[in-house]
């Protein structure tokens, strides 16, 4: 059974960059088939596919947050991470990493709680 577990910051200043990492158990990030994203969800709001990075290091990114955002992995330490820049009191949310099968089946981590203020 695949795990996910964000850590990071939970207090970023408005400008600064946010980072986030998703350290992955009980499977590879490299197992063919599957993407490694990044979702949130802003107080009193939905669900946001922020991106995701697939099993092979390609990325995709939502057209309304390319620009500020990267997704990066390190396969040694099966973790994928979430930069987001020139953040916003708006970036603040519930960060969660997930895996999506091909299936659209997903495993989520617990989420993780980010403020932007300063």
């Amino acid at each position: 059974q695949v795990q996910l577990q964000e850590s990071g910051p939970g207090l970023v200043k408005p400008s600064q960059t946010l980072s986030l990492t998703c350290t992955v158990s009980g499977g590879s990030i490299t197992t063919s088939g599957y993407r490694w994203s990044w979702i949130r969800q802003p107080p009193g709001k939905g669900l946001e596919w922020m991106g995701h990075i697939y099993y092979d290091g390609s990325a995709l990114y939502s057209p309304s947050l390319k620009s500020r955002t990267s997704i990066s992995r390190d396969t040694s330490k099966n973790q994928f991470s979430l930069q987001l820049s020139s953040v916003t009191p708006e970036d603040t949310a519930v960060y969660y990493c997930a895996r999506r099968s091909n299936r659209f089946d997903y495993d989520w981590g617990q989420g993780t709680q980010v403020t932007v203020s300063s």
